[in-house]
């Protein structure tokens, strides 16, 4: 099964592509990330946010995709503007027909590290070792990505 992770985000959105033969065997197929222009119009980043997304999905060709979710923001701007960027990673999927699973970061955390409240180094190493990769994986988008994938890889829908 070939799961899609995705990190979403306005300014940077992480996705990582994972195969996995069984819940404790998966391998890294590709992860990165998507940047939109800084300081644009919001309009004119979530048209190239939408139109690099159908790109990845259209690469990738994903049998699910694994979307972290939003739960709480601090600043209500930035919230809105991740809640839109990712109501397009809802919708590329849907348009393709690929189940969509969501997590929390709490959950994601819980499942790769046992602890919710686990770091980004924590969580970096953690994909690292279940995707057996040299190097932790870089930027820290494209790592939440992986373990967006990883997650949904070790639930028992997977």
């Amino acid at each position: 099964m070939k799961i899609l992770g995705i990190d979403p985000g306005i300014g940077i959105t992480g996705f990582g592509l994972i195969e996995t033969s069984s819940r404790s065997v998966a391998r890294a197929l590709d992860f990165g990330v998507i940047t939109t222009t800084m300081n644009a119009p919001l309009p004119g980043r979530l048209k190239e946010l939408f139109e690099s997304l159908q790109e990845v999905f259209d690469t990738a060709k994903p049998d699910v995709v694994s979307v972290e979710k939003l739960f709480f923001s601090k600043n209500i701007t930035t919230g809105i503007a991740v809640a839109e960027a990712r109501g397009l990673v809802l919708l590329v999927a849907a348009q393709r027909d690929i189940p969509i699973y969501e997590y929390t970061p709490n959950e994601i955390k819980k499942t790769l590290t046992g602890y919710g409240s686990a770091g980004k180094p924590q969580m970096q190493e953690m994909v690292r070792v279940h995707l057996n990769l040299e190097k932790k994986p870089k930027p820290d988008d494209a790592a939440d990505a992986l373990a967006a994938a990883i997650t949904h890889s070790l639930m028992d829908i997977a």
